[in-house]
């Protein structure tokens, strides 16, 4: 008797769900940027739009006001984007001061708002808990409590939380205060089991993810990870002074299997983000063999037309690496190519170029 062994390759697992969550400090996008995101996403395959920048204080500060009729309606307008892109529409909002304490004014003001991003028409909800003090009592059990009461009323079908220590990154003790002992553990007993929980890496803006650190905190939490990927998001004051526009790097089509979701957390510039965006379907879809230049060069050429990629591939060093404060005269002579050009990519690149979307601790602190 013989037997036969399988020695072909073993299959990969599922590309996870792609998606964008706009969870960033700085200028909000415009209604027309976001809609060609949403069109560009939606084309290469995404699934999901998270929408949460930090600067709609309805959705942070002031999230027990709610927004006003004219942003109400844009959101409306959002959502059936989303969905006529293909995509899941979400929202996500900070509901700062509700779990210390959270008492029936808490839960009398998440009940308003929740029906009111209901009525707007959301698939996803995401209640998050970053950038927001850590050393307060019973912070992961508090946290639980609010994530679970908000998805017992809830429509949407799906619901998201960001711990307020959503990488091992040390600065966020160092900024919000030293994290509970066993935190991660107690939030991920807290939680609702389908509530899906968002994620960064080892750091903040982490350079690499590796499959052995997703394991490590998925046993933590009790369930497998959504990615916030910190890439090419490029606020603050440090980071907006560069162009993020490589394809994304440091990451493995190997991660399939150990993520439930992998949302990229957007740039400044919209059209510019829509660049290495198109990079993270090449990525799970080409495994072994993608490569982050040729992706790059194919996204920016789909996008941009062969002369402007091949002009931006030709400047990617000094936007990306040398950076806004260091550029000296060569500012000038990037200033003359890209203003020569009729897109909004070449707009995008003068802007910043001209110092307006260079980002402030103050702006980000009062976010």
């Amino acid at each position: 008797m013989t037997s036969h062994i399988d020695m072909s390759p073993a299959a990969a697992p599922p590309c996870p769900d792609l998606g964008l969550i706009e969870g960033r400090f700085g200028r909000i996008w415009t209604p027309d940027e976001r809609d060609h995101v949403v069109r560009t996403l939606g084309q290469a395959g995404y699934a999901f739009y998270h929408y949460g920048p930090k600067a709609d204080r309805a959705l942070r500060r002031d999230w027990r006001t709610g927004h006003d009729r004219e942003q109400t309606g844009m959101l409306a307008r959002l959502s059936d984007e989303c969905r006529a892109a293909g995509l899941r529409f979400g929202i996500a909002i900070t509901p700062v001061g509700s779990t210390h304490p959270f008492d029936d004014q808490a839960r009398a003001d998440l009940r308003r708002r929740l029906a009111d991003l209901d009525a707007i028409g959301i698939d996803d909800l995401a209640v998050l808990f970053d950038d927001l003090r850590g050393d307060m009592p019973d912070l992961a059990r508090n946290q639980a409590e609010v994530v679970n009461f908000c998805a017992g009323l809830t429509r949407a079908s799906r619901v998201f939380t960001c711990p307020t220590y959503y990488s091992d990154d040390p600065v966020l003790d160092l900024v919000f205060g030293e994290r509970p002992c066993d935190y991660l553990a107690d939030l991920g007993r807290g939680l609702d089991p389908a509530v899906q929980v968002y994620w960064t890496g080892e750091e903040v803006c982490s350079p690499e993810i590796g499959g052995t650190h997703l394991d490590r905190v998925a046993a933590e939490l009790g369930r497998p990870v959504c990615l916030w990927d910190n890439y090419p998001v490029n606020d603050g004051a440090r980071m907006s002074r560069f162009l993020h526009l490589r394809g994304l790097t440091g990451r493995s089509a190997r991660l399939a299997g150990r993520v439930t979701g992998h949302a990229i957390n957007p740039a400044i510039q919209a059209h510019l983000t829509c660049i290495p965006a198109l990079t993270l379907p090449m990525l799970y879809d080409r495994g072994d063999d993608y490569s982050y230049g040729a992706a790059f060069a194919e996204a920016a050429e789909r996008l941009l037309g062969d002369d402007f990629a091949r002009m931006l591939r030709q400047d990617i060093a000094a936007l990306q690496d040398v950076g806004h404060d260091r550029l000296g005269p060569r500012g000038d002579r990037l200033r003359a190519r890209y203003s020569a050009i009729d897109h909004p990519a070449a707009r995008e690149i003068i802007v910043w170029l001209d110092g307006k979307d260079l980002m402030t601790d103050e702006e980000v602190q009062t976010q």
